[in-house]
């Protein structure tokens, strides 16, 4: 998830106006940890009688070893930790789960990896047994390990190598964090796939897979007493070990422009991206901050300006968007795209959609553009507050990527608090695109 949409996830579950009283939360979760260091959050939800259990490891792709002509080990245990353990058999984890109605999956990403259910109260403590049961226990049997290497390397082929858009997104990415682990992509590189095996899962699994480095969220009908008492019971006895650092070094400072050029014959509709480093929210909040209000200013929907202008009045394109991915341990990034109308070049559409840009450097935005901005942020989804399993995913993924749960709960706040000046400075800062610190790609059709 994007950092725009995960703190516009985190906007329509609050219910607050831009002007709630300071130190008001958003959530009202509290939080406490274990003697093991596991830290436990409940998010109380009393309208009905279900819960949504997470566990989030502080842990995903970009902690992979580095340089052994191996990745996606991460995403690789992942898949493995539903094949059983030394207690339960391979696939038993959800089959349990369906079995009492609920529902279970998980996810990697570069930063973390969760593992979730959404059940009824009282099937609680059956979730956290298996949780804490696979937290240390994975024992996958050999013959669903290779079957499983399979499933990873055919679901890269359909999602990544069959799919123009995502291989050229996959080769930007890679121009752009090109000396860090976030230029790799989660799911690993087609040929360094097939080098992974379960020892080096369990090696990732042994080092990283531990209570003090794992945030339990339970958001629903339960009490923190209720809670607290069942934590104990089943993680509680979990031992702790010895975490490594989480390395995220910056990327060195370009020297010149990089352009990147993509062309196959399964491409249907040309693309253009520029791609450029930013803080993320962990590294500074309030440019963070800045630089979330800045993309819903300028393509939050189809009334916003980019839309409008490039959509709407020149008719230059027939989709445009500006994004800030800054959920990160590390550094984020910009990403302007935009897909252009018939007749209509790569080269013209970048020489119009790079003046537009220059000029809000020179000359800034309106101010109804940011108070209107700030409106909608909070406005467009109000009616989400009552979901269950959204602030689970929402305080989960900020903790998870080293935001603290006080900037989680009261990010209207700090939202509504950003002013011109601040959105001058940034602007001035990381949007001159003739600076080097822009990539810019070009996906076309083979020319004939």
């Amino acid at each position: 998830m994007k950092c725009r949409a995960f703190f516009l996830c985190l906007l329509c579950l609050c219910g607050f106006t831009l002007t709630a009283r300071a130190g008001e939360k958003i959530y009202n979760a509290e939080t406490f940890t274990l003697k093991n260091g596991m830290q436990v959050v409940l998010i109380p939800n009393h309208r009905a009688p279900i819960v949504t259990h997470m566990v989030w490891y502080k842990v995903g792709s970009a902690d992979e070893p580095q340089g052994d002509g191996v990745s996606g080990e991460a995403h690789f245990l992942e898949h493995l930790m539903f094949k059983g353990t030394h207690r339960v058999g391979a696939g038993e984890f959800s089959k349990i789960i369906r079995s009492i109605g609920g529902e279970d999956n998980a996810f990697t990403s570069w930063d973390y990896t969760a593992y979730f259910q959404s059940v009824s109260k009282q099937s609680l403590p059956i979730v956290m047994a298996l949780e804490a049961d696979r937290m240390i226990n994975i024992a996958p049997p050999a013959k669903e390990i290779e079957p499983e290497h399979q499933v990873i390397m055919e679901e890269r082929k359909q999602t990544i190598d069959n799919d123009p858009r995502s291989l050229f997104w996959e080769q930007l990415r890679a121009a752009l964090y090109n000396t860090t682990p976030y230029g790799i992509p989660i799911i690993g590189w087609k040929d360094e796939m097939k080098n992974i095996s379960w020892d080096l899962a369990k090696s990732y699994h042994d080092r990283w897979y531990a209570p003090n480095n794992a945030i339990l969220v339970v958001s629903g009908d339960v009490t923190k007493d209720e809670l607290k008492k069942l934590a104990e019971t089943y993680y509680g006895y979990l031992p702790p070990k010895k975490i490594p650092q989480h390395v995220r070094a910056d990327v060195p400072a370009f020297s010149s422009k990089q352009k990147l050029f993509f062309n196959d014959k399964s491409v249907q509709q040309p693309l253009w991206v520029q791609v450029s480093l930013a803080p993320s929210m962990r590294q500074d909040y309030k440019t963070g901050l800045a630089l979330n209000l800045l993309e819903e200013i300028l393509s939050g929907d189809s009334s916003t300006l980019l839309y409008q202008e490039f959509v709407v009045k020149r008719k230059q394109a027939v989709e445009i968007s500006f994004s800030y991915d800054g959920n990160n341990r590390g550094q984020g990034s910009l990403w302007v795209y935009a897909i252009p109308a018939a007749n209509v070049s790569l080269n013209d559409l970048e020489t119009s959609i790079n003046e537009y840009l220059q000029n809000i450097v020179k000359n800034g935005l309106p101010l109804s553009e940011i108070t209107n901005a700030k409106t909608r942020m909070v406005d467009s989804v109000l009616y989400a507050r009552d979901s269950v399993a959204g602030p689970a995913m929402v305080i989960g993924q900020g903790l998870a990527s080293g935001l603290t749960l006080d900037q989680i709960e009261n990010f209207p706040n700090e939202i509504s608090k950003i002013n011109e000046a601040d959105l001058k400075q940034v602007i001035a800062t990381y949007f001159d695109v003739s600076t080097p610190h822009w990539i810019t790609g070009y996906m076309e059709p083979v020319k004939k």
